[in-house]
Formats: structure tokens, C-alpha cells, sequence
């Protein structure tokens, strides 16, 4: 997968005097059915979440609350996504590395995954990720 197949998704918003609804369908406004959620929250000053890839899992990842920077990179090019929008989510197709960070205080990510948690779908060093990428070794 390329950075180019990672992109925003405006989440439907409805307006209401006593406060705003977002809300996201899988198949509907994401690219698969959501096997799993998580959220990351209290993360301390200049800490680092992520700096992993996925053989498999696609993600979306939304800031439900404050902002932080997700930083995508494919083995040879890195983007820079900022969220700080609860209506605003980012695919992450498999075989991207992603590191989160730059949190405000009291930041909330929510992801919801493609896949349950498997721990053999993880690749966690970064030379062993542009090895598969960039040489074609098999996974």
C-alpha cells in the first residue's frame, strides 16, 4: 500500500442547538466492516503511540476529542495528517507504518479496526517494515 491510499473522510454532521452529532457506518462510510474499536486517552507531554504496522488491519482513526498528528509512512515518503475535528477520520490501509502524537491534553483517538486484535499481524521495527516494502520480502 501506498501514502496515497490513506485519506480523510468527512463524517456526516447534524447540527442541533443542544449540541452536534457525528456518527460513522461501516461499509457505509468507511472501506470494511469494523471488527474492533479502541481509544488511546491520557497520553502524557511529547509521548509516542503507534510507530507499528499492520499486515493485514485497516484502520480509521478519528480525534474525538482535542488533536493530535499522525505520521504515515510507506518506506519511502512520510505524511503528516492533523486531527483535531470529531467529524474528520483517516484510513490507514494495511502495510503503512503510523506513529500518533503531538496530543493536547486531554486528547481522545477513536480507531476502529478491520480486525480483532492479533499480535502476529504487528510489524514493530521500522528497518524489518522498509525491508518488506522496499526488498518485496514476502510476510
Amino acid at each position: 500500500m501506498k501514502l496515497n491510499q490513506s485519506y480523510l473522510i468527512e463524517l456526516p454532521k447534524i447540527f442541533d442547538d443542544r449540541g452536534n452529532l457525528s456518527f460513522l457506518e461501516g461499509s457505509n462510510h468507511i472501506p470494511f466492516e469494523i471488527a474492533r474499536t479502541y481509544w488511546i486517552y491520557d497520553v502524557p507531554g511529547g509521548e509516542i503511540r503507534g510507530a507499528h504496522a499492520f499486515k493485514q488491519q485497516e484502520e480509521i482513526i478519528i480525534a474525538l476529542s482535542g488533536s493530535f498528528d499522525i505520521v504515515l509512512n510507506d518506506g519511502k515518503s512520510e505524511q503528516v495528517y492533523s486531527l483535531n475535528r470529531s467529524y474528520k477520520a483517516l484510513y490507514v490501509p494495511k502495510m503503512i507504518w503510523r506513529s500518533m502524537q503531538n496530543f493536547s491534553t486531554n486528547a481522545v483517538a477513536l480507531v476502529a479496526a478491520s480486525t480483532s486484535f492479533n499480535v502476529d499481524d504487528y510489524i514493530r521495527d521500522f528497518d524489518e517494515f522498509c525491508k518488506i516494502k522496499n526488498d518485496g520480502v514476502r510476510i
